[in-house]
């Protein structure tokens, strides 16, 4: 009996989202075919009638990551009524919640270190896709490319050190921070 139409397409999809968590927590080297396979309630063997090779999962899992993380952000400007609506993504993005909950957090941060040493195609997929998070946090906040550029860079900086640290203290003075040099980038940037 054949599957249903859009089976194959739904399958690819659980193992994408599954790669996206096990990637944003554990990173890329420490993450096997078959863990991503069982995270998303399959077994291995079928991971190759879906993807050539892990690398063409990484550079999907990146792509799927990042929609995710612009939808989120945008879902959460949308519902605030105080302006700039900036401000409710930085201080969501700089929150002690999207620091611990890294399954569902940014990929950005999370793999930065590892896409640098991984192949031209995923650091090329990896390049557009913080391009396309560039482009949305500079358009919410009104502000020309090159001040978005600098703005993101905050945001990943501060989160990358604040999930680094093993001082809880320090690691929230980090974010708190990284907040601020934020928002006032923003608003010098508007002014």
């Amino acid at each position: 009996m054949p599957y249903p139409k859009g089976h194959k397409t739904k399958v690819r999809n659980k193992i994408v989202e599954s790669a996206a968590r096990a990637f944003r927590t554990k990173g890329i080297q420490d993450v096997s075919v078959p863990f991503i396979m069982k995270g998303a309630g399959l077994t291995h063997g079928g991971f190759y009638a879906h993807f050539d090779n892990k690398e063409q999962l990484v550079a999907e899992a990146c792509r799927y990551a990042i929609t995710d993380t612009i939808a989120l952000l945008q879902k959460a400007a949308d519902q605030e009524q105080r302006t700039p609506k900036i401000n409710t993504v930085i201080d969501y993005y700089l929150s002690p919640h999207h620091r611990d909950k890294t399954d569902m957090g940014c990929i950005i941060p999370a793999l930065s270190a590892e896409i640098s040493r991984s192949s031209e195609e995923v650091r090329q997929v990896f390049t557009h896709e913080v391009e396309r998070m560039i482009a949305f946090i500079s358009n919410l906040a009104e502000i020309e490319l090159s001040k978005g550029r600098a703005l993101f860079s905050t945001l990943v900086g501060s989160l990358v050190l604040a999930r680094t640290v093993s001082d809880p203290d320090l690691s929230n003075n980090l974010l708190s921070a990284g907040k601020q040099a934020a928002k006032e980038l923003v608003k010098t940037s508007s002014a």
